[in-house]
């Protein structure tokens, strides 16, 4: 362990000094997502992180950046209580996934029992950590979970979904995986646009385009949402500022996929993607309602899907959450891993103990309870839950 030096940085602009070896440990490091870039976390950051303390970890041998660990800790209400959490940097606003400790192949354990000698020996400065959305491959979070069975801890592991579409090589390989109606509906609706309207499906490839794609996506975003009675995602500025901040920063690193549909000159829908390597994660979309019989989404997606697949893609990511209308496209269920602990006796341990039976009563009544009771009584704890602006509490 000598050999090794784990340094902590607590604010962001000690960080523009990691940035080269950054970048080179990301190129190493399989598992890499946009998530774990400096475009991801220093966008972030600057819109979710002022209530938050900055605990950066990185991990160094005698020559070169051995492995990250991207923390924050916040004190959040859970009820009448008050902790100090420890996350991962991006979690806590609904924006990331995949979240990750990168770290050269071959060292995860010696990253893992570092990270670890660091947690205990600086345990007075953090109650529990919640450290949600790390890929289920994730060779760190795998090591990091077997330590955390030992009894100095008390640890509980959960899963939440997501998935993914395995792109082929070719379109009409793709269009194979379709359902045959979905594969009708998609020449359909994409002849019958195109007979109503000059259509246009374009890509955001320069710096003065971004104010128009992002001001179409949060206005059509929000028209969605808000004539369902939800407040939607872009109510939020600082959202609205990540977006702005982070669509720039991948913008000049040739990774932003921000696609419109124009109907005889008007952004009528956009999706906000964004490519790392050959893996393309969906994150947010807007469609004009008052065309939803056109199907504008749907037509929109079935254009980027076939020139990603000819630009040698291979993996249309979803992210999470369990929307139906995923599989239609061919996707896979898979789960992220959320790795729940607390040093054993504390208050944390506590709290995570009453969670996780607390979980448990309540997936007993989801399969026991009429679904009409378990709707209502789900509806009912959302409810109580949004009234709860500062902290974050384990899903129904």
């Amino acid at each position: 362990m000598s050999a090794f030096r784990l340094c902590a940085y607590d604010n962001l602009d000690q960080l523009s000094a990691l940035r080269p070896a950054w970048d080179e440990l990301l190129l190493q490091y399989p598992q890499a997502t946009t998530f774990s870039t400096c475009e991801w976390l220093a966008s972030w950051w600057p819109s979710f992180g002022q209530h938050r303390q900055l605990l950066f970890l990185a991990l160094f041998d005698a020559t070169s950046l051995i492995g990250l660990a991207p923390l924050s800790i916040s004190t959040e209400r859970f009820g009448p209580s008050s902790l100090r959490v420890l996350r991962m940097m991006g979690d806590g606003s609904n924006d990331s996934d995949n979240l990750d400790f990168p770290v050269r192949p071959g060292f995860e354990i010696t990253f893992v029992e570092s990270l670890i000698a660091y947690l205990k020996k600086e345990k007075q400065k953090w109650d529990v950590a919640l450290l949600n959305t790390l890929p289920a491959n994730t060779c760190v979070g795998t090591s990091l979970a077997k330590s955390l069975t030992s009894t100095w801890w008390t640890f509980f592991e959960y899963s939440s979904q997501c998935s993914a579409v395995t792109l082929p090589d070719s379109w009409d390989l793709y269009l194979q995986m379709l359902a045959s109606e979905d594969r009708k509906n998609l020449a359909r609706y994409t002849r019958r646009l195109k007979g109503r309207y000059s259509v246009r499906i374009c890509r955001c490839t320069q710096e003065d385009e971004l104010p128009a794609y992002l001001d179409a996506l949060f206005r059509l975003h929000q028209a969605r949402w808000q004539a369902s009675g939800e407040p939607g995602s872009f109510s939020s500025q600082a959202r609205r500022e990540f977006y702005q901040l982070l669509s720039l920063r991948l913008l000049k690193r040739d990774c932003l996929e921000l696609w419109a549909l124009e109907l005889n000159g008007e952004l009528a829908a956009v999706q906000f993607a964004f490519r790392h390597r050959d893996k393309v994660f969906q994150l947010q979309e807007g469609y004009d309602t008052q065309r939803t019989p056109d199907r504008l989404g749907f037509v929109l997606r079935g254009a980027v899907l076939e020139r990603l697949i000819s630009e040698n893609v291979r993996v249309y990511d979803f992210l999470g959450g369990e929307d139906s209308y995923k599989a239609r496209w061919g996707s896979q269920a898979g789960h992220y891993r959320n790795l729940h602990f607390a040093p054993a006796f504390g208050v944390g341990a506590c709290w995570l103990q009453f969670v996780n039976k607390t979980s448990r009563g309540k997936n007993w009544l989801r399969e026991n309870l009429p679904q009409s009771a378990w709707k209502l009584l789900h509806r009912a704890n959302v409810a109580l839950q949004k009234t709860n602006t500062t902290g974050s509490q384990q899903p129904v």
